[in-house]
């Protein structure tokens, strides 16, 4: 017996030149409610959860794997169409994306419902392992399954970041990529709209 539990929202990937990367899920749809949370990979490879509560971080640390897991509040503020702003613990950003590349014009061009359906989703994952090297179907932890279902992307044209009051430096390429999961992010800085299905046993 399974439950497949919907997530709609985005997902945000970018890189810093002091290597730590960082990704954001916003999720104003979610079997939780209304949340976000923050994956950040330090550039020593220490992976660290920033979740709002105790049952965010439980359901997110039961699918991905991580170092550590902080509880403290996540606020995504999104002031103009550009920007984004993330206060999430010690992590400070703000976010401005740019335009929509001929992926993200791509992605755009599929009707949401077809976008969003696991089915659909299972047919692109080998095409999108050959030429992206991503994946939109895979194996989670504790014998869960996810799908992604990407709907439009919009590249990061800049970003001002901080840990602990420490600035991380101007916006790069995820590289190496995180290690989170078996999901990733694509290389170049970018913000997806994402509908993610999750099934657990």
């Amino acid at each position: 017996m399974t439950t497949r539990l919907r997530f709609d929202g985005w997902i945000l990937g970018l890189g810093t030149t002091s290597g730590t990367r960082v990704v954001l899920g916003h999720w104003p749809r979610s079997p939780l409610g209304p949340m976000s949370d923050v994956m950040v990979q330090r550039p020593d490879g220490t992976r660290v959860l920033l979740a709002p509560t105790a049952e965010v971080a439980d359901f997110v640390a039961a699918t991905y794997t991580f170092d550590e897991v902080r509880l403290t509040p996540v606020t995504v503020d999104r002031p103009d169409d550009r920007t984004w702003t993330v206060a999430a613990g010690p992590l400070r950003l703000r976010v401005r994306t740019g335009g929509r590349p001929v992926l993200g014009r791509l992605l755009r061009a599929v009707p949401p419902r077809l976008a969003r359906s696991p089915a659909w989703v299972g047919l692109l994952d080998r095409p999108a392992r050959l030429t992206t090297g991503l994946r939109t179907r895979g194996s989670a932890g504790g014998g869960r399954t996810e799908w992604y279902g990407v709907q439009d992307l919009h590249v990061l044209d800049g970003v001002q970041a901080s840990w602990d009051g420490e600035p991380l430096g101007a916006l790069t390429d995820v590289r190496p990529p995180v290690t989170f999961g078996f999901g990733s992010v694509p290389p170049r800085p970018s913000v997806v709209r994402v509908t993610t299905t999750v099934q657990v046993p």
